[in-house]
C-alpha cells in the first residue's frame, strides 16, 4: 500500500526536529554534524541568529504579494547580486529547475529576438545535473531520471565535459548557447581542466552564442568565491543560483547580463511565488553574512584543514579514498568502497554527507563551520575509513 508521502525518494529512517549550527537533532536528541546541508543549502547552518531574526520580523509583517508589484526586497536584493557580479538584472524564481528553465528560455529567445530563429539548439554536457523538469532532464545526462518520461523536449546536444575540442566540433549552425556547470555536483565534483571555460567562452563568443553557467551549487560562497565562475578568467553570459542563496528557504535566481536578459521583455516570464518577501528577507540576510569582510577566507581556510585531513586519511587508509576533489566547501571523496555504504557507515557515526556520482560522498558543511567541527568531521572520516578501507 502507497504511503501518504509519496515514496520519490528512499529516506533514511531519521527524523530531525531541531537544528543549531552545524549541527542536527534527531528524535529523541541524537546530534549529528551536518555536512550535507540539505545538499549544498544551509549555507550558514541552522537557526542562524540573523536569518531567524530577519524572517521573524518579515514574517510579522508581509508573506506574499505577487508580481503584480514592487517587492522592496526583489530590488535590494538585485542591486547587490548586480553589485557583486557580471549581472545587469536578475530575475527571482523558487528554485534551481525554475532558474534553469528561465535560462534555457532566455538562451533560445536571445537568437530568435536577434533575427536568428534556427539558431535553437544548446550544448550540453556529460554528467551535467540541471534539475527535474522536463526541460533540464533533457538538459542533464542521466538516462536513468528520464525514463519513462518521453517523449523528452528537443534542442539540446550533449559533449563531454572538460572536451574543447570535443565541443567547438559539435558547433553547427543551429547551435545558439551553451549551457554548463563550472564546477559539475551531481556528477561527481569535477572540474574541468585549465583554461577550459575560458575556451567556452571563446567559441561562443566567435560563433556567435551566449554562455550560461548553472551556479545553482556552486554559488554564494561555496567554492570561496560568490560564484565559481569568478575563479576563471572568463564571464558567461547568464548564470542560475538557488539552494544556498535563501540559507534554506526556498528561493532561486537568474542572473544576466543586458544583452541577453533583453530578449524577455514583460509579460514573456513570469512566477506567482517567485522573489516573495519571505524569500527576498532570507536571500538579504544571508548576503549580509557571505558579503562580510573576510567570509571568503575563512571558507578557504576551512576547506585546506578538511583536504589536507583527507590527504592524510587516504594515505592512512589506502583502501578508502581513491581521490579528493572540489574547491572551497564543494567537497568529494571518490571512494573504494560504494559511496552510499560510506554515507550510511558516516551517518551511523553521526556525521551526515551527500553521494554523487562516480561513487563520491559529497561534503558540504555549512560555510561558517569552525576547526572543531572539521576535526570531528575527520574523525568520523577516519574511524568509517578504518571499518570500510579494507
Amino acid at each position: 500500500m502507497i504511503t501518504p508521502v509519496m515514496p520519490t525518494y528512499a529516506r533514511a529512517d531519521l527524523a530531525f526536529e531541531k537544528g543549531e549550527g552545524p549541527y542536527l537533532y534527531a528524535q529523541g536528541g541524537r546530534r549529528f554534524l551536518d555536512f550535507g546541508t540539505g545538499i549544498a543549502v544551509n549555507t550558514l547552518g541552522h537557526s542562524h541568529p540573523h536569518l531567524v531574526k530577519k524572517l521573524t520580523e518579515q514574517v510579522e509583517k508581509l508573506w506574499h504579494t505577487s508580481n503584480l508589484y514592487r517587492i522592496p526586497g526583489q530590488e535590494k536584493l538585485a542591486e547587490r547580486l548586480v553589485a557583486n557580479s557580471f549581472a545587469d538584472t536578475v530575475f527571482f524564481c523558487n528554485s534551481g529547475a525554475e532558474a534553469n528553465e528561465a535560462g534555457i528560455k532566455m538562451l533560445r529567445r536571445y537568437q530568435h529576438v536577434a533575427g536568428n530563429p534556427d539558431k535553437n539548439r544548446i550544448l550540453v554536457a556529460t554528467n551535467a545535473f540541471h534539475g527535474r523538469t522536463l526541460g533540464t532532464l533533457t538538459a542533464g545526462y542521466s538516462d536513468k531520471y528520464r525514463e519513462g518520461f518521453g517523449p523528452m523536449p528537443d534542442g539540446f546536444d550533449r559533449v563531454a565535459f572538460g572536451n574543447l575540442n570535443e565541443l567547438r566540433n559539435a558547433i553547427t549552425p543551429n547551435t545558439g548557447g551553451i549551457l554548463i556547470e563550472p564546477i559539475q555536483g551531481e556528477g561527481g565534483i569535477c572540474r574541468p581542466p585549465e583554461g577550459y571555460l575560458e575556451g567556452v567562452r571563446k567559441a561562443a563568443d566567435e560563433f556567435g552564442m551566449l554562455v550560461m553557467f548553472d551556479e545553482v551549487q556552486t554559488g554564494i560562497g561555496r567554492t570561496g568565491k560568490l560564484f565559481a565562475y569568478e575563479w576563471s578568467d572568463m564571464v558567461p553570459d547568464i548564470i542560475s543560483s538557488a539552494k544556498g542563496l535563501g540559507g534554506g528557504f526556498p528561493v532561486g535566481a537568474l542572473l544576466a547580463n543586458e544583452k541577453a536578459a533583453s530578449a524577455i521583455p514583460a509579460g514573456m516570464h513570469g512566477t506567482t511565488f517567485g522573489g516573495n518577501p519571505l524569500a527576498m528577507a532570507a536571500a538579504n540576510a544571508v548576503l549580509d553574512e557571505v558579503l562580510k569582510p573576510g567570509f571568503m577566507d575563512h571558507v578557504l581556510e576551512m576547506s585546506r584543514l578538511i583536504i589536507d585531513g583527507l590527504e592524510v586519511i587516504e594515505r592512512k587508509h589506502p583502501g578508502f579514498i581513491e581521490e579528493v576533489r572540489g574547491m572551497g566547501l564543494l567537497l568529494g571523496m571518490k571512494t573504494k568502497p560504494a559511496n552510499v555504504d560510506v554515507v550510511a557507515k558516516l551517518r551511523e557515526l553521526n556525521l551526515l554527507t551527500v553521494p554523487a556520482g562516480d561513487n563520491v560522498v559529497r561534503i558540504l558543511p555549512p560555510l561558517n563551520i569552525t576547526k572543531t567541527h572539521v576535526d570531528e568531521a575527520l574523525v568520523a572520516i577516519d574511524a568509517a575509513a578504518a571499518a570500510l578501507g579494507k
